[in-house]
């Protein structure tokens, strides 16, 4: 299958060879990841996130380019709001009436994560874009999918793979018309504590649509990471201080409750420190991972025959601040991960003014959050209701995130050897620096040409995709063997980009549909003799056939057409199709002609007359 580019020419949408991928968000961005793919006539959506840093209307994908009733297919990769929080208002709100899936881990979470998002919110009612009962109508149109199950959807074929970055995220492959797309979705190929990497898929891509987040950067080993992690948070409590880790209720958060679960437990000097996970999803949250133990590592499957790794030791559940007794040093958990708003967000303004207090970012932040500002080292922070406070707690910045590294995205390209590559879901000098080194890295290897994209949001590439139609000889058709050179004749069904060529007989074996005739029938005004009108037609063929009625007479023309004469009346009828019609027309015009003649010589005998 070759790609070439060429100006498209009015051809119907089914039929055309260009493949559009435009991002309506994750445009040399992060955030309200949207990507919209159309070829032959067929559109699909990949991921409707908002924008974490942005509020209301304004965190929307671009959506006002689309209309929601054309897309056949929408696909949510995993459950973090920049992924999926915008699917309620999608989904409840617009006219889109396509299908959506998603896996079984991320409908279950994504009720919950959502349901808190709106709780956590602190906008106005007018500018929420949807509401706690919008939440729960938008469940009953979500579809789940098994990994490596394969669907069709109006004759898109797709299937998913694990993305490891969170529990149930899925990067998911679409095939239409033999050419094959894989989003990647946020991913990851390291193993963690508890998930999976992300596999390699087994089947090439044609186009390869995949994260940027982190560009070139190489990620410290996880070890290390964790030690760093540990070390941190030990220094801040030993020191009196209060420490902060704020985080999504799901996703990371699991990640780095294991780690401080077990390092509490090798450290018998911390035990009287408290460990809080501030969350009033906690419990729900917690249900959930134990639930879906099975779409965890190794590791985790065999800790769960010896104990629940998901029951802590050394971690309470905080509800609300209402709950909490803020004497001492202590480690609190708290959502959400960018301090927009939150109980994340009211600990920090009550602890960042002690130098003792200290602060981990533990996750990617996006522009425009205050996770992003404090990390600049600002003097002083601006409270949600507009006070000035200094900023004397320590920051620091450890990510904790699972998206792929410059090492792991480069592996993954290498493996699939995609001929075309779009990036997304990165901030536009990370996206570019990631391109140049792609390029680079491949510019020398004679076996691999790879074109490099990184669209900014709402820019369309385009791709041209023409592949060979194939149709396959089936039924009666398929036993008979067809001498060289044959003309094999049947009916062609077009099914989906399938195409299959049978006997008429077969239509009701293989399809839905049946065969019928149709029987024309023309009636024409005719007062001349039956013999003056066999004359005529037997100057206009040899093959006219006498058929003898008691009351009427008639004649069949060319095999198809019968000729019946009735008082001041010739009535035509025959089998509708191509070529009867032509003899009918033929038909039709000689008993007009007979006609003009016999009024003519009426005309001249009464003339004479």
């Amino acid at each position: 299958m070759s790609a070439k580019r060429k100006a498209d020419t009015a051809i119907p949408a089914e039929e055309t060879d260009q493949l559009l991928i435009r991002p309506l968000g994750a445009g040399q961005e992060v955030g309200r990841s949207c990507i919209m793919l159309e070829f032959k006539g067929k559109k699909i959506m990949l991921d409707c996130g908002i924008h974490p840093g942005m509020n209301g209307m304004d965190a929307l994908p671009y959506t006002d380019l689309i209309d929601p009733e054309e897309i056949d297919l929408l696909l949510v990769s995993h459950f973090h709001l920049d992924h999926c929080g915008a699917l309620p208002w999608f989904l409840e709100k617009t006219a889109f009436r396509g299908r959506c899936f998603m896996t079984h881990a991320s409908k279950a979470i994504y009720r919950w994560l959502l349901s808190d998002y709106v709780k956590v919110s602190n906008i106005a009612t007018e500018q929420m874009l949807y509401t706690e009962k919008d939440i729960e109508s938008s469940m009953d149109k979500i579809e789940t999918i098994n990994f490596h199950q394969e669907k069709e959807v109006n004759g898109i074929k797709f299937w998913c793979y694990t993305a490891g970055h969170v529990l149930g995220a899925a990067m998911f492959m679409i095939e239409i018309a033999g050419v094959k797309v894989l989003y990647t979705g946020d991913f990851s190929r390291q193993e963690d504590r508890h998930l999976m990497a992300a596999e390699i898929p087994n089947v090439h891509p044609d186009v390869l649509i995949i994260e940027s987040t982190y560009g070139i950067h190489i990620h410290e080993p996880r070890e290390k990471r964790e030690a760093r992690f540990t070390g941190l948070v030990h220094d801040i409590v030993t020191r009196g201080g209060r420490c902060l880790i704020p985080v999504f209720a799901l996703g990371r958060a699991q990640e780095l409750l294991l780690i401080l679960d077990e390092y509490w437990g090798n450290h018998p000097e911390l035990h009287d420190i408290p460990i809080y996970y501030a969350s009033s999803l906690a419990k729900k949250c917690m249900s959930v991972y134990q639930t879906y133990i099975n779409a965890m590592n190794d590791r985790i499957r065999k800790q769960i025959a010896v104990s629940n790794p998901f029951v802590f030791k050394h971690i309470s559940n905080l509800k609300s601040m209402d709950h909490f007794e803020d004497i001492g040093p202590s480690v609190v958990m708290a959502s959400p991960g960018m301090m927009q708003s939150g109980l994340s967000r009211e600990l920090f303004e009550n602890w960042c003014t002690d130098k003792r207090n200290g602060c981990i970012i533990a996750g990617y932040c996006v522009e425009g959050t205050l996770a992003k500002h404090v990390l600049s080292e600002p003097e002083e922070i601006v409270t949600m209701n507009g006070q000035k406070l200094p900023l004397k707690c320590s920051v620091d910045y450890i990510s904790f995130s699972a998206h792929t590294d410059y090492e792991q995205t480069s592996e993954f390209v290498r493996a699939l050897k995609p001929p075309h590559l779009v990036l997304v879901h990165g901030e536009a000098n990370e996206m570019s620096r990631l391109k140049a080194a792609l390029i680079r890295e491949y510019e020398d290897d004679p076996e691999y040409n790879i074109d490099v994209y990184n669209p900014r949001n709402t820019q369309a590439v385009e791709f041209y995709f023409r592949g060979e139609k194939m149709a396959k000889v089936v039924g009666k058709l398929a036993s008979h063997k067809p001498k060289q050179d044959s003309i094999v004749s049947g009916i062609l069904i077009k099914r989906n980009f399938n195409y299959h060529i049978l006997s008429p007989s077969d239509l009701p074996n293989y399809t839905d549909l049946a065969m019928s005739t149709v029987t024309q029938r023309q009636s024409i005004a005719y007062t001349g003799t039956f013999q003056l009108l066999q004359y005529y037609l037997h100057q206009l063929s040899a093959d006219v056939e006498m058929v003898e009625h008691a009351t009427k007479q008639s004649m069949i023309v060319f095999k198809a057409i019968t000729v019946t004469h009735d008082p001041k009346m010739v009535t035509l009828e025959w089998t509708a199709n191509p070529v009867n019609d032509m003899y009918a027309d033929a038909v039709l015009t000689v008993v007009l002609k007979a006609e003009d003649r016999h009024n003519a010589t009426q005309s001249s005998n009464d003339s004479e007359g």
